[in-house]
């Protein structure tokens, strides 16, 4: 495999989605989908493929190129589209007639509700599409369970109704139909049984769902178990059913989509072109800022370039916020439904894109990810220099007891687990953190400044107002204050406190910098419990030896050092105890454990 294109296999996310191979020449070759993105191309590469085509497919690859969704049915879908609008060489050719069911509420009086798998714009409804038949006919049989709708196509207009034009049908006499041909049903009953198979079809059944328990209630009532049984198998299946899909939409048609995610040097820009409903083209933009840039300007630079590479030349666009562009471009900025929820699609391909694009230049130019981590940190902290050496601390203890506290060390980001340090607290009695945390700065920094080591740039305390007023008395008495930044980091809201500020700093809670901050807490909480969980339990294994009269502590470590567990120890025999300690303390440990 070419080393450019291991690298894109590696870095692509666990998601579900759909990837496109494509050649030297950047010619779509193949269309697939995927539960696991990763999984499901890494597998094409991993393994000999048995079939000559998969092996000639494999051997044309060199790009490849994704669009995640939020579900495996999204990508069947997603997959269908793209292939029937690209036909690639190596996929089964898909016809347009074939296509995905929908369940139709006709524009009608008194309206039919029916499968189908053409979508006419004819101002009827349309939800789906359904990947699974059988999902859309188990709905279609709920819905005729607890509703009575017509099932002929009469043109039940009011003067055909008023003419006595049709007459019952069997559906009438035997529950399923309630005859509104013959005015037996009102117009606005049956629209009101309309409105709550909406409901239903979009998965808003609470109402419903009273009524339908109801029947089953009955159903027992009467001994009718088996009926009961029915709907209950088919409740169960309706459960499992997705009633809508964000990938295709009847209703989004001729639209360009447009979002960006960006950081402190780049912003990346995903556009979607849809058409006839779905999603037919992605693309992703990495744009390197130059003047500090935002978010707005980058995007509407972004959207004349694109549609200009393009040649999309849709009258609306969708956008994440309000842009200026000019023109008799319609600008929509989606705040819910089916047209925010493609916005939110789209941010997640960009965001995944990013992520990407990180992954592969921490393999290919890991400096440049490191300055760009650090350039993030400095701006998110408002600090003067980038925290390359980066210094947290964290207190331990139980009740009181072996009070301990633990110093970690990250550079450029990471963490460098041979500078980490533990410290048993020497100066204060009982449970006191805010005394144990300035004994510790104070030591901390006193040793490095005796020693001539370097200082760090950023020193982050676990805790919050009070732990940081303490570990800032150290830096003063040192005379440090003001030549390193410390910030402090409350567990219960993750508030950033900064020394004399009253009010702390909130961070984006996706923000790199937070999660850095984060696994700098994490990693001083785990390194200090670790110190602590081994004092308590090494105390308590001496404990039971220094019970023994007439050893000492010199005995009670040469037992240790030999036996390695006070366990051993006990099941010694007398000759054994004698070549390690002598006869006269052996005979006082064999009695002891004896007794």
């Amino acid at each position: 495999m070419h080393e450019p294109l291991k690298i894109q296999v590696q870095t692509l996310p666990s998601s579900p989605g759909v990837y496109q191979y494509y050649d030297k020449n950047e010619q779509l070759l193949y269309i697939g989908k995927a539960k696991n993105l990763k999984k499901r191309v890494s597998s094409y590469f991993n393994k000999n493929q048995e079939s000559g085509k998969t092996r000639v497919l494999v051997s044309k690859i060199r790009t490849v190129k994704h669009i995640v969704v939020a579900t495996e049915t999204d990508a069947l879908l997603l997959e269908n589209n793209l292939i029937k609008k690209y036909q690639p060489r190596y996929n089964v050719m898909l016809k347009d007639d074939k296509t995905y069911p929908w369940i139709c509420i006709k524009k009608e009086r008194f309206p039919r509700i029916f499968l189908t798998r053409k979508v006419i714009k004819d101002g009827s409804e349309y939800f789906g599409p359904y990947t699974s038949i059988k999902t859309a006919k188990v709905l279609l049989d709920l819905i005729k369970e607890l509703y009575q709708l017509r099932s002929c196509n009469f043109l039940l207009s009011e003067k055909n109704i008023e003419s006595h034009k049709f007459k019952v049908c069997l559906d009438y006499h035997i529950g399923n139909c309630q005859g509104p041909c013959e005015d037996f049903q009102s117009e606005t009953a049956y629209l009101e049984d309309v409105k709550a198979i909406r409901n239903i079809i979009k998965g808003n059944f609470k109402a419903s769902l009273e009524k339908f328990r109801n029947k089953m209630l009955v159903f027992s009532e009467e001994m009718k178990f088996e009926e009961a049984q029915k709907i209950k198998e088919k409740l169960d299946l309706l459960q499992n059913y997705q009633s809508r899909s964000t990938v295709v939409n009847p209703s989004i048609n001729n639209v360009d989509v447009f979002s960006i995610i960006s950081d402190e040097s780049y912003g990346y820009v995903n556009f979607f072109k849809i058409s006839n409903g779905a999603i037919v083209q992605s693309h992703t933009s990495e744009i390197k800022k130059k003047l500090e840039e935002t978010d707005k300007e980058l995007l509407e630079l972004s959207i004349v370039e694109i549609r200009q590479k393009f040649n999309a030349n849709s009258p609306e666009i969708y956008v994440p916020f309000p842009v200026d562009l000019g023109g008799d471009l319609k600008v929509t900025v989606p705040k819910l439904g089916d047209k925010k929820r493609i916005v939110e699609l789209s941010e997640r391909n960009a965001k995944y894109y990013r992520q990407d694009r990180f992954k592969q230049i921490q393999i290919i130019d890991p400096d440049r990810h490191v300055k760009r981590i650090m350039a993030q940190m400095q701006k998110d902290l408002r600090l003067s220099s980038e925290p390359r050496h980066i210094e947290c601390f964290d207190n331990s203890n139980i009740q009181g007891t072996y009070p301990v506290a633990a110093c970690v060390v990250f550079r450029d980001g990471k963490p460098s687990k041979k500078e980490y340090r533990n410290f048993n607290i020497k100066t204060v009695e009982g449970p006191d953190d805010f005394a144990s945390m300035e004994e510790v700065v104070f030591r901390r920094y006193k040793r490095l400044v005796e020693e001539g080591e370097s200082l760090p740039q950023l020193i982050v305390i676990d805790g919050g107002k009070g732990q940081l007023s303490s570990a800032l008395k150290s830096l003063d008495v040192l005379g440090l204050r003001g030549k390193i930044a410390i910030i402090g980091i409350a567990k219960r809201l993750e508030e950033i406190y900064y020394p004399e500020d009253p009010i702390p700093m909130y961070l984006d809670k996706t923000s790199e910098t937070l999660k850095i901050i984060q696994f700098l807490r994490n990693e001083a909480h785990r390194f200090g419990i670790t110190h602590h969980r081994n004092r308590r339990s090494k105390d308590a294994i001496k404990s039971e030896l220094e019970l023994i009269p007439g050893i000492g502590k010199q005995t009670i470590e040469t037992l240790l050092q030999y036996y390695k567990s006070v366990k051993r120890v006990k099941t010694a025999s007398l000759d054994s105890l004698v070549s390690v300690i002598g006869e006269s303390r052996a005979k006082k440990v064999v009695d002891f454990f004896n007794k």
